[in-house]
């Protein structure tokens, strides 16, 4: 795929992600509903995806600071929504882990917006592009994990970096 292409298709994605991810947003339970903050439910999907995490890990997770999550996870333990437990291998280190209670409200904030997304796709998506759509998001997934972004352009192509003025070398 040529430069142009790639950026092109860039483009495309980041606006259809951020559509969508608005669109998502203006469906979720409002406070009279308790809709949770959102950086609660990251830190709750976090630790119900990946297990028990260290509060850096969660901060890098979340690319933020570890102090800027200290009211977060002091918030959602005084709930008994996480827990927190020493860490095996570094007694002065803690693990906090979602809880039962945590997965219900996380569950409960996701199950509204899963509920449009879905019958938005039954209703105007054929059986192809939702099975497009669900090798897409798992794509999105690993695409939000790269930290690294040098990477190269092809298998035995020459390597990109991301350069300032969205330029490609």
């Amino acid at each position: 795929m040529a430069e142009d292409e790639l950026l092109q298709t860039a483009a495309a994605v980041r606006r259809g992600v951020t559509r969508l991810s608005r669109r998502l947003r203006l469906e979720r339970p409002g406070p009279s509903e308790r809709g949770e903050p959102l950086l609660r439910l990251s830190v709750l999907a976090h630790l119900s995806r990946r297990g028990p995490l260290t509060p850096g890990e969660l901060a890098a997770a979340e690319r933020v600071r570890p102090q800027s999550l200290t009211r977060t996870l002091a918030s959602l333990e005084g709930e008994a929504l996480i827990t927190r437990q020493s860490h095996p291998a570094d007694g002065r280190r803690s693990l906090m882990a979602v809880t039962e209670a945590g997965r219900l409200v996380l569950s409960r904030d996701l199950r509204q917006r899963d509920a449009w997304l879905a019958l938005a796709m039954a209703g105007h998506l054929t059986p192809t592009e939702r099975e497009l759509l669900l090798l897409a998001g798992q794509l999105l997934e690993r695409l939000a994990e790269v930290d690294d972004i040098t990477a190269p352009l092809a298998p035995h192509g020459p390597a990109m970096t991301y350069q300032a003025g969205m330029s490609l070398r």
